[in-house]
């Protein structure tokens, strides 16, 4: 078995798509006599300043010879990259179906921190699997390696234009996806926001994907897929995908993040959520002495009204990738709630608010006389419930693993 791994093909500006790159070398390998076993789409680090929108990268296992793989990806990369933006460097990876435990570890840490390109030739060269080309080699090792690297599945049937379409506007009936959409929920997900009625499957990038349908399994995406109606389909391809995962999550604390990685932190709330410039809603989040500010930015929409309704002393875990130290929320958990705060007592007398009596001197009410040693508990009207909380679809990440996906420790609150 051949692996042929590819990343960074593509461009903010000027389009194109790895992953349609990765069919088009599919469709050169079978012209050639191979077979195509599997095709991955693997979601690396989403904080890497280098990305497009979704920092994927792609690998195809075939039983074609492992030269004459190498030799048609990195024609059809040389043939279709976009290597008009500077941004652009792509990478070819080439190796046999025995994949080292170097790779995988590899693999793992691409989804989870941010390495360089001289420590991936070096391996690469160690092991002497074929690669060509820049930085993109830092995926197309990582997507060779990501096959044991990680347990949880799902999968995307990528719909692909005609290429002269390109730039112009997408032609999918609305109505036609919400119907399927709707049919297929909860085993294909993040196919639409009915909320906000957005088609979230179709994307707003300049590059070739008409519309990509993810789900549990491939049969449910297909059929999805089969059920849009749309413009011509120039091809379609099933990728076996991390995303919908959250395999970029780690355990972490709130005293040790550091930014350009993404973590599960536990703590309190430490200040009440704020809404600033732009709609964001920030709060910080405290354990012990240490505090992390976090941030619902406003393109999470109805998201920021659950954090809004967290209240100093609630118990969160909180997930999100870090930056400027600050974490950007992705999704949290209400564990434990404050169901009380603490007022100026009222006089039994006279039903008016008590002043203060002098530091530490308590309360009295300056008509009635009557006085209070402290202050006194009131309940709470809380109307956020204990369990998960996440963006809506619109908003969600491509790794990041919606709720309704299930697997979480506390009732879950899915948005869709």
């Amino acid at each position: 078995m051949t692996l042929v791994g590819l990343d960074d093909t593509d461009s903010r500006e000027r389009g194109m798509c790895t992953t349609y790159v990765a069919a088009r070398v599919a469709d050169a390998i079978a012209s050639a006599g191979g077979s195509v076993e599997r095709r991955r789409l693997v979601r690396l680090n989403p904080a890497v300043e280098f990305k497009t929108r979704g920092n994927a990268a792609l690998c195809i296992e075939t039983d074609l010879d492992p030269s004459r793989a190498f030799a048609l990806a990195v024609a059809a990369v040389d043939r279709l990259a976009e290597t008009g933006d500077p941004r652009t460097d792509p990478g070819v990876v080439v190796a046999d179906a025995t994949v080292p435990d170097a790779v995988v570890d590899f693999a793992r840490r691409a989804l989870r921190e941010k390495l360089g390109v001289d420590e991936a030739v070096a391996l690469l060269d160690r092991l002497g699997y074929r690669h060509d080309g820049g930085r993109g080699r830092v995926g197309a090792l990582a997507a060779i390696g990501a096959g044991r690297a990680f347990d949880d599945w799902t999968y995307e049937r990528i719909a692909y234009r005609e290429l002269e379409r390109c730039g112009t506007p997408r032609e999918v009936d609305a109505e036609s996806v919400f119907t399927a959409a709707a049919a297929a929920y909860p085993d294909a997900w993040d196919t639409v926001d009915r909320v906000e009625e957005e088609l979230v499957c179709v994307p707003a990038a300049p590059g070739p994907i008409l519309y990509g349908i993810r789900g549990d399994d491939p049969e449910t995406v297909h059929e999805v897929a089969r059920s849009v109606e749309s413009e011509p389909v120039a091809r379609a391809v099933t990728y076996r995908t991390n995303q919908g995962t959250d395999a970029h999550l780690r355990p972490g604390s709130v005293a040790s993040v550091e930014d350009g990685r993404a973590y599960r932190v536990d703590g309190v709330v430490d200040d009440a959520p704020a809404t600033r410039a732009g709609g964001h809603v920030h709060l910080s989040v405290r354990d012990g002495d240490a505090t992390l500010p976090c941030v619902a930015f406003e393109p999470t929409k109805r998201f920021r009204d659950r954090v809004r309704r967290l209240h100093p002393g609630d118990r969160v875990t909180v997930c999100g990738e870090v930056g400027d130290g600050t974490l950007k929320l992705e999704k949290f958990a209400l564990r434990e709630r404050v169901t009380t705060e603490r007022v100026v007592p009222t006089c039994p007398g006279c039903g008016r608010s008590m002043e203060s009596a002098g530091r530490e001197q308590g309360y009295r009410c300056r008509d009635c006389g009557t006085t209070a040693p402290d202050r006194a508990e009131r309940p709470l009207d809380r109307a956020l419930d204990p369990g998960w909380y996440e963006v809506p679809p619109c908003a969600r990440r491509h790794v990041a693993k919606p709720l309704v996906r299930g697997g979480f420790d506390a009732p879950t609150h899915p948005e869709r």
